[in-house]
């Protein structure tokens, strides 16, 4: 039998909303490129941000005090996945496929999948979208088309996060950009120990708006 990749749990099966939202109480994700079945992930270590804690530069603190951008929740959802699904390159291929968009997006229609968007002189120029479940936002993907962009989302969601008694924010897996921002990696044994007991309902389902 052949070894599977470390952190590749199981592959195949269907993408339905039902399978995401108890895989991610498990603490798997799906992330698999266009031509190949369904991968399930469970990374080691993992990415976290315990007590929706984040860190906020010296300069982004003063781009955030000019208030360059505006923001909101769960306005143009569809706008954010497909822009989060644009290749970064033109040799890129993207995982966020047209079934992930979908899926996602029925999600988001049934309340637990949310975006931040980003706003500049009235263009969408940054956001993010993940799915909440209990006291956990898992976030899964986010863009930016000027500098900063991204950064001032992940900003606003912690702030709304915490605000809202959210004790972690997974990022699954470990990347330069989130350990920028304050991710801390985590072993797999201690993430699906504290996850247990954050993730289980009552979940808060429903459109997300800010103060």
């Amino acid at each position: 039998m052949a070894t599977l990749p470390d952190g590749l749990v199981a592959v195949g099966g269907d993408l339905t909303p039902a399978r995401l939202i108890a895989e991610y109480r498990r603490g798997v994700f799906p992330w698999y490129m266009p031509g190949q079945p369904v991968l399930w992930w469970n990374p080691d270590p993992r990415m976290v941000f315990p007590n929706c804690a984040v860190h906020v530069s010296r300069s982004l603190r003063k781009r955030l005090a000019r208030k360059e951008f505006t923001f909101s929740l769960d306005c143009v959802f569809a706008q954010v996945i497909t822009a989060c699904a644009a290749p970064r390159t033109v040799s890129d291929e993207t995982w966020i496929t047209p079934e992930m968009r979908a899926v996602y997006t029925e999600l988001h229609h049934d309340g637990y999948a949310h975006s931040v968007e980003v706003w500049q002189s009235g263009a969408l120029v940054g956001g993010l979208y993940g799915i909440a479940l209990g006291r956990v936002f898992f976030g899964e993907s986010m863009f930016s088309r000027v500098t900063d962009a991204s950064k001032a989302g992940f900003v606003t969601l912690a702030s709304y996060l915490r605000r809202r008694d959210f004790a972690l924010i997974d990022g699954q897996l470990p990347n330069p950009h989130l350990e920028r921002l304050g991710g801390m990696t985590c072993a797999r044994s201690a993430f699906l120990s504290v996850l247990k007991g954050l993730v289980m309902p009552p979940d808060r389902v429903g459109r997300w708006t800010l103060p």
